[in-house]
């Protein structure tokens, strides 16, 4: 599976930016995918997944409430909508996803990435 980040930018505290990730299958027989972040020093770090075939969701605690995993079939395309952004989410996201067999997206390694993409959130 190819992944392929789009959307990241620059945006004051409070604004919003939607985050795309096109998928070379379709995203639906794809087992799981997800969003991750890292920041330079630190290690990577799940913000939400979804199911691929029964559409469940997780969130972080700290972004619960704020960002929202949508998908387009017809786009292979997975969304991650970012509204309330504040300065700690600044970060290079990464698409992932996992192929298939049993996955816990919070332990279980993903098998693909994408090429990552910044959001940075400043005044």
């Amino acid at each position: 599976v190819q992944l392929v980040e789009s959307g990241g930018g620059s945006v004051q505290p409070g604004g919003s930016l939607r985050l795309s990730c096109e998928a070379s299958e379709n995203i639906f027989d794809i087992n799981a995918m997800a969003w991750f972040r890292q920041v330079s020093g630190a290690e990577r770090e799940l913000v939400a997944a979804i199911g691929g075939r029964d559409g469940s969701r997780y969130y972080e605690d700290s972004v619960k409430g704020r960002f929202f995993l949508s998908r387009d079939r017809a786009k292979n395309t997975l969304f991650l909508e970012m509204s309330s952004l504040k300065p700690d989410d600044s970060a290079m996201y990464y698409c992932a996803a996992w192929g298939d067999g049993l996955v816990v997206v919070t332990t279980t390694p993903p098998d693909y990435w994408g090429q990552g993409t910044q959001v940075t959130v400043s005044s």
